[in-house]
């Protein structure tokens, strides 16, 4: 597999430890990144997320931050958060288990790269393609040995940004993932080997 080499430029990845919580706070803003969610949609069922949109997401996230181990990866320009990257072993989402279109491929473990945030103005600079880098790396040191990703593959032309928060397909192949599954139009599984 060859290695990717996207990164942008001065960007440097730390994970998501306590420390950081301040970093991903000034990131998601007030908003927890989209709607309340503050990257729980993927961990609890839809009425216990809808129910806890805002506060309660936020107190959750900070527990499993507290908890460990970190929960993905965050991007910083200088001292400044300018991304999210959220990765885990696929266990750790439950709605994963639930989910027909993303259904487990096989039983071969993987760990899950769910969601991304990137701030509005490092947007459209391949940032993605850097996390998911950084994301591979991580995931290498906790042990994986095949991260999975859940990407859009838009049909008909540019994605809004509120809807690419999985990343997009193009983001995906150019950090050395490939399709393994696609079970939906616009929503392959992918795979990059962490060997």
């Amino acid at each position: 597999m060859p290695k990717a080499s996207h990164s942008a430029p001065r960007l440097r990845f730390e994970p998501l430890v306590p420390a950081l919580w301040p970093a991903l706070e000034q990131l998601f803003g007030a908003r927890g990144a989209c709607g309340g969610c503050w990257c729980m949609w993927w961990r609890l069922k839809r009425s216990d997320w809808v129910a806890g949109k805002g506060a309660s997401n936020k107190r959750a996230f900070r527990r499993i931050v507290g908890a460990g181990p970190p929960p993905g990866v965050l991007a910083f320009s200088g001292d400044e958060p300018i991304a999210w990257c959220a990765l885990a072993p696929r266990d750790d989402y439950p709605v994963l288990a639930r989910s027909r279109t993303l259904a487990p491929v096989d039983a071969q473990p993987v760990w899950s790269i769910t969601c991304f945030f990137v701030a509005k103005d490092w947007r459209k600079k391949r940032v993605s393609s850097a996390l998911l880098d950084a994301a591979a790396k991580f995931a290498r040191k906790g042990g994986a040995q095949r991260l999975e990703g859940y990407p859009v593959d838009p049909q008909k032309g540019p994605l809004p940004d509120a809807f690419a928060w999985t990343g997009t397909l193009k983001a995906f192949e150019r950090s050395g993932f490939r399709e393994v599954a696609r079970r939906s139009n616009s929503r392959p599984i992918v795979r990059r080997e962490l060997r």
